[in-house]
């Protein structure tokens, strides 16, 4: 890791929560990842699942930014930062053997969790989980990862060829494809069912609310009675939940230079 890794981070939370990393998939944004992890940094980092996709082999990819977004979560952990990882639907084999193997191979984070609780700097208690265990029945089913993440890929590098036809496309500029496919998952969850049942289960497990991932979809609101927290992704919305040190949540993204909410920043004492 180069000597510009270890510069202070010019924001530094409570916790970051980030999730859909989806590395070494061709809709994964690495550069992005590591701007964000190099500018902000936090006493705890959750990796709210998905950080690896292990269901797309027929295209991988796997470069220098992702190395060195491996690389910068050793000297984070090193450095006494707690990291805490939690598993999705498209990197659930980390829990297997072969996963374990792999990950201490890797020399990566040797634990890995379904889910936790968070507690805020307020005292309140969040309950964590990549969030995949509430989508609709149908979709549970793992043959439907794999199918959802190779269609993904395809329809990303299409778009990627597309780009290239379109000499004056700026370079941050979404493609035709990549905006359809943000604006179908929109459709897909536009009845908000999963934040209703995540909302559920954290009620359940007497949390105050829940953080998670998995739809794609950044939020941050109490419309359904507890928090709901939705970190988004790092393949289209590459946005981040941070935490301040009163227990302030606030949605993040990466090319801010302040750490301003993308919506406004919920304050615990408000619900």
């Amino acid at each position: 890791m180069g000597q510009d890794d270890s510069l202070r981070p010019a924001h530094m939370f409570r916790s970051l929560f980030l999730s859909d990393l989806h590395l070494g998939s061709p809709g994964s944004r690495p550069e992005a990842i590591l701007e964000f992890l190099l500018r902000h940094d936090a006493d705890t980092l959750y990796l709210v699942g998905d950080v690896f996709d292990l269901w797309d082999p027929l295209f991988v990819h796997w470069g220098e930014a992702e190395q060195r977004i491996l690389a910068l979560l050793r000297a984070r952990a090193a450095q006494g930062r707690r990291i805490l990882w939690l598993v999705g639907n498209h990197d659930k084999a980390l829990l297997t053997e072969a996963g374990r193997a792999r990950r201490e191979l890797a020399g990566m984070i040797p634990e890995v969790q379904r889910d936790l609780v968070h507690t805020g700097g307020d005292g309140r208690r969040y309950l964590v989980l990549h969030g995949d265990v509430c989508d609709a029945r149908l979709l549970r089913f793992h043959i439907w990862t794999r199918i959802g993440s190779r269609s993904d890929s395809l329809l990303r590098l299409a778009d990627r060829g597309l780009r290239r036809l379109r000499f004056a496309c700026a370079a941050e500029a979404r493609g035709p494809l990549e905006l359809a496919i943000i604006g179908l998952n929109k459709l897909l969850y536009r009845s908000r069912l999963h934040e209703r049942r995540l909302v559920a289960l954290a009620q359940a497990a007497g949390c105050d609310g829940v953080i998670c991932g998995h739809f794609h979809i950044a939020a941050l609101h109490d419309d359904h009675g507890l928090r709901y927290a939705n970190c988004g992704d790092w393949t289209d919305s590459c946005t981040a939940l941070a935490e301040h040190e009163d227990g302030t949540l606030a949605l993040i993204a990466h090319r801010d230079q302040m750490p301003q909410p993308v919506m406004p920043a919920v304050k615990t004492g408000a619900m």
